[in-house]
């Protein structure tokens, strides 16, 4: 049993990485009391039908009342709302996190709201599935995922620390980034990679030389992947494009590039130079498996449905 981190912990937003935090808390013994609010009516009463959160509020306000370390799990876009909302009822020495995974926009819309006796150590989960909403969290969400702390600018260590105990005791590994060096690395490994997944879906959609019954009867793997990661929160991604944008827009310019150049070797059928790009990307794959962070086996060990 891992020993108590914070007494009381509030979840702002239900959804799947608050419930997965929820489940993963209860699973160590991670904190006393675990409040919870979500903005819906309808997003409460599936939480207490399900026993999501010890107490579920039915304001803002009351889940935050007293509570040690307050998680906003909302929207990037409405981050900066919440926390203005709260701010004025956070408990002297608190700490207040996020779980966006766009990070210098957070801490802008965040940091001004917060009182001086409040620790504001914002985090990322690298962790998710394409379900959203109360009932799709579990506790093994984390395990074996990686968590970024972006502590800002005079943080307490030991509120970082203490944070970062939690994440540990949730099953994730924990590293410590600067806000724009992650925002740079996630519109790499997360962002672009989603806006092209919604691209190729869409252009699926309108190419009306394939039918949607094709689409659906013949996709293959590498389809398939793209709709999945395209089926998303189109809240949340919105968002995430709209306060990443610079990153983003980099990262896609350098992908145009990219594609330029391997469109090229298609029309001149410089095939040499497509397998030495095809060798050279199999490398990346490779480094992800042996980092453990996927697997090898035979459709990425995903159930054939």
């Amino acid at each position: 049993m891992t020993s108590v981190v914070y007494e009381r912990v509030a979840l702002i937003g239900l959804g799947l990485i608050a419930s997965s935090m929820f489940w993963a808390i209860k699973r160590s013994g991670l904190a006393g009391e675990v409040t919870g609010f979500a903005r819906s009516v309808e997003t409460r009463e599936t939480a207490r039908r399900i026993g999501l959160c010890d107490r579920v509020c039915d304001t803002v306000v009351e889940a935050v009342q007293d509570a040690d370390l307050v998680v906003l799990c909302v929207p990037v876009g409405v981050m900066g709302q919440v926390a203005a909302e709260i701010a004025p009822h956070l408990k002297a020495g608190a700490t207040v996190s996020d779980v966006g995974s766009v990070k210098a926009s957070v801490i802008e819309a965040v940091q001004p709201h917060l009182p001086e006796d409040v620790h504001f150590v914002p985090a990322h989960p690298i962790a998710g599935t394409e379900h959203s909403g109360p009932e799709s969290g579990f506790a093994e969400l984390y395990d074996n995922r990686w968590c970024l702390l972006v502590p800002v600018e005079g943080t307490d260590p030991a509120a970082t620390e203490r944070l970062r105990s939690l994440w540990e005791g949730m099953g994730a590994n924990v590293d410590e980034m600067e806000a724009d060096h992650h925002d740079l690395v996630l519109a790499v490994t997360s962002h672009a990679p989603h806006l092209i997944a919604y691209t190729m879906v869409g252009v699926a959609d309108d190419l009306r030389r394939v039918t949607d019954s094709e689409v659906i009867k013949y996709s293959a793997a590498g389809f398939r992947d793209f709709t999945r990661i395209a089926a998303s929160d189109p809240t949340m991604w919105r968002d995430v494009f709209l306060t990443n944008k610079e990153a983003t827009l980099e990262i896609l310019g350098r992908f145009t590039e990219e594609l330029f150049a391997l469109q090229r070797a298609i029309r001149t059928g410089d095939g040499e130079h497509l397998h030495d790009y095809f060798t050279r990307t199999r490398a990346i794959r490779r480094g992800i498996i042996e980092a453990g962070q996927d697997t090898a086996a035979p459709n990425f060990g995903r159930e054939k449905t």
